[in-house]
């Protein structure tokens, strides 16, 4: 692999699983049949308000939020407004991907099973392509979901397994062989775990910072990579 390809294909890979998350139908804009009988759980009245005039905290816009919720109730099996994990590995891409548990546990808290709407929609939100007005946004507000910065930060964290802000040599090999399965052995493996982290450490702790791994990204066009096209 050449330097730092390790973490270019997880973006990519990433990207592509969660796709499939894509809604299949759009559905209908009017606000009133945005919600679905039967669902009691789920808060109505914010998926009736945000969807009438979008969601600014994510950036998420009305006709957006209408189809999000749309492939939410169609995910949400036990119509109950939540989401469990098994809901999410009904779905035959993310159940037979090696990076499925990972992509899974991205949408949920920390101690939770189950996500709402709301957690559903800015998980994905992270996912929005950054449209030319926002780049001229005023740069002491607040930073939307699918800024560079975001973006990398939820990718790092599909690394960064216990949560200390940097990516372990054993992290880095969890996440290879979930990628590569027994295609390589583990003195490859190993290999390519210890000449990523060697390039990308400046600082010498043996492990790869978040500012790190910025810095290893810096050339990839991420705004990009990670946008996926039903949030255009």
């Amino acid at each position: 692999m050449q330097k730092f390809e390790v973490f270019r294909i997880l973006v990519l890979v990433f990207c592509v699983c969660i796709a499939y998350l894509e809604i299949e139908q759009a559905a209908q804009s009017d606000c009133r049949e945005v919600v679905l009988g039967g669902i009691e759980q789920v808060d109505q009245s914010y998926v009736k308000n945000e969807s009438c005039r979008g969601d600014k905290k994510s950036g998420v816009s009305h006709s957006q939020i209408t189809r999000l919720y749309s492939r939410f109730t169609s995910l949400d099996k036990g119509e109950n407004g939540t989401l469990s994990r098994e809901d999410f590995q009904r779905i035959p891409e993310l159940a037979i991907n090696p990076l499925g548990d990972r992509i899974i546990n991205a949408f949920f808290p920390e101690g939770e099973d189950q996500v709402n709407f709301r957690g559903f929609m800015r998980t994905l939100a992270h996912f929005r392509p950054i449209e030319d007005n926002e780049k001229s946004k005023d740069q002491n507000g607040p930073e939307p979901l699918n800024s560079r910065s975001n973006k990398l930060h939820f990718a790092f964290r599909l690394y960064d397994l216990d949560k200390d802000d940097k990516i372990s040599r054993d992290e880095l090999l969890q996440v290879l062989r979930m990628m590569v399965g027994v295609n390589i052995s583990d003195e490859q493996l190993g290999s390519i775990a210890d000449r990523t982290i060697q390039e990308a450490d400046q600082d010498g702790d043996s492990a790869i910072s978040f500012a790190e791994f910025v810095k290893v990204l810096e050339k990839v066009d991420v705004e990009q990579k990670m946008s996926i096209r039903f949030l255009h």
